[in-house]
């Protein structure tokens, strides 16, 4: 396997499960009145972990033997990284506050997802975002020839896709739910002793 592939397939494996800890990490915080600050909790225990993996990375380029330069011939590349860092981090605060969002009942203006959200954000987030991606490289360098309508059908399958599985994923359907998913809920109220 080549090597791209290789830490391609390692980022879809840590984002694809990211959102589903992220989730569970939001709902082992302190609820209650507390409950509004869940996400912006978990989310500075993101940008802690985030922190450490840049002194892992610092010491892996100390370990390369790095000359510490960070401007070559065609400038310096840490503006636009810190810009990249800033969409990454904001990016990650609003799939946290959107995970909470979804969560939250109903009745009080959520999703009414609950223990589900990651279910319904995530795919709206990873089948998205590859849409932006592709019109923002787009923009940036414009495609000399006409866009073949196999992107546009890939474009429209990939909406149709990122929407369907967020709608009708089973944890999603309470009528297609696990026997512990939301569905055995009420069973399970009903069965203990008044």
């Amino acid at each position: 396997m080549q090597t791209w592939l290789l830490y391609a397939l390692l980022t879809v494996l840590s984002w694809g499960v990211y959102g589903v800890i992220l989730h569970a990490a939001r709902s082992k915080m302190p609820m209650g009145a507390e409950t509004p600050n869940a996400s912006l909790k978990a989310f500075l225990f993101v940008c802690i972990a985030y922190a450490l993996i840049g002194i892992v990375t610092a010491l892996v380029l100390k370990a390369r033997g790095t000359n510490w330069s960070f401007t070559g011939d065609t400038g310096s590349g840490i503006p636009l990284s810190l810009i990249a860092g800033m969409a990454g981090a904001l990016g990650a605060l609003t799939l946290v506050l959107a995970l909470g969002a979804a969560a939250t009942p109903i009745i009080k203006g959520g999703g009414g997802f609950g223990v589900a959200a990651a279910a319904a954000v995530m795919p709206i987030v990873f089948g998205g975002a590859p849409l932006v991606n592709t019109v923002t490289a787009m923009l940036l360098h414009r495609p000399e020839k006409s866009l073949p309508p196999q992107f546009i059908i890939g474009c429209v399958l990939a909406i149709v896709g990122t929407v369907l599985v967020a709608k009708y994923a089973p944890s999603n359907n309470p009528g297609t739910a696990a026997p512990h998913g939301p569905a055995s809920a009420p069973a399970a109220a009903e069965s203990k002793p008044h």
